[in-house]
């Protein structure tokens, strides 16, 4: 037979109780003790020799006085102190009991718990506020998922189906093996790899397992290698970018490659949401810290709610772009990813829509 499990209110209480009953009986054990032996050599010091007849009246007079007035006393007391400890038990039990039903209810998948403050001290607060982040953070994260995970069947369901159609269709001897047959399925197929990639690129960056190989190297030459990468592509959509590097710009610790996979991703989104005949600037400028990479666009713009998410896995700020046109939405969060490996920042800024954005990294100075 399993013992009842007894609450926090319980312990606390029978804390509390032990704690009396402990001194109580000490108290009634000094007073025993010592009570008697000190009245009667102050009777002494009192009246001289007393008549032990009367001496042993008086004292017994006084030791049951003093029972007496003790048992009440401490009984009171004790009884006193009782009733406040068994409030004070269930007033510190019933936060712990609150957060421990939130907590059940987050297992169970209702994020939107939260607990109130306690109002029995600092600490309490705070912990109520951390669960509070605890269960945002939570919710944030499932929101995630589920958009992650309804963006990959929506990539992944164009290509699927149009290799399916293209299956069937040989299946039924309709399909001719010509070269378009081949184009659209190679087409297809490295856009399903390319997804593939993307994913596995910001989960290897996201749990710190690139592979850096930092050197000290110029501001300037990191952007003359991405400008150069993708100045044919802003050619042929007919997008003017400029590039400017502030002489005399201190020598950053980063790797090459990936800082200039980040500053490709950042010219690739410009690129992306610049119509033709506007332009993308970078900018590398002296920070107080380091030194800061732009880029910046004169295209679509970002809507204020927006700016906190954009580097969010799969997160697009307009839901109704598709891969092609609108990215896989992975691109920034690698870059996110790489920034913070080289113990950097990136962040995004925008007046609104139309009006263009920047994005901006900085990174440490060489030591």
């Amino acid at each position: 037979m399993r013992r009842p499990r007894v609450g926090l209110a319980g312990r606390l209480f029978a804390a509390q109780a032990m704690v009396l009953l402990v001194g109580a009986a000490t108290l009634g054990l000094v007073t025993v003790l010592a009570g008697p032996a000190m009245f009667h050599t102050h009777l002494r010091q009192i009246s001289g020799d007393v008549d032990p007849a009367l001496a042993h009246h008086v004292e017994q007079a006084y030791t049951s006085a003093t029972t007496v007035a003790l048992a009440v006393g401490a009984g009171t007391a004790l009884c006193a102190a009782l009733a406040v400890s068994a409030l004070v038990a269930r007033r510190v039990a019933a936060p712990v009991r609150q957060l421990a039903a939130a907590a059940a209810d987050i297992a169970d998948g209702r994020y939107g718990t939260r607990v109130g403050a306690p109002g029995i001290g600092a600490d309490f607060d705070s912990v109520a506020a951390s669960f509070n982040a605890m269960a945002a953070r939570l919710a944030h994260v499932e929101a995630t998922r589920r958009r992650l995970l309804a963006d990959l069947g929506h990539e992944l369901r164009t290509p699927i189906a149009t290799i399916e159609a293209y299956v069937e269709a040989a299946q039924d001897g309709v399909a001719v093996e010509d070269e378009d047959t081949w184009t659209v399925l190679a087409t297809q197929t490295d856009r399903m790899r390319r997804l593939v990639e993307d994913i596995a690129a910001v989960s290897r960056a996201e749990e710190h397992q690139l592979d850096l190989r930092p050197v000290r190297v110029a501001p300037a030459d990191l952007l003359d290698a991405a400008v150069l990468a993708a100045r044919a592509r802003y050619a042929a959509k007919g997008v003017g970018l400029h590039e400017h590097a502030a002489p005399g710009l201190p020598r950053v610790s980063a790797d090459p490659q990936r800082i200039g996979q980040v500053l490709a991703n950042l010219l690739d989104n410009a690129l992306r949401h610049t119509p033709p005949g506007g332009r993308v600037t970078v900018t590398a400028e002296a920070e107080r810290d380091g030194v800061r990479l732009a880029v910046a666009d004169t295209g679509d713009g970002i809507r204020a709610e927006h700016l906190p998410h954009v580097f969010e896995r799969f997160y697009r700020a307009d839901t109704a772009r598709d891969r092609d046109h609108g990215g896989s939405g992975i691109g920034l969060a690698v870059a996110r990813a790489i920034v913070a490996e080289h113990g950097g920042r990136i962040a995004a800024a925008s007046d609104g829509p139309g009006r263009g954005a920047t994005f901006t990294v900085v990174l440490p100075a060489a030591r």
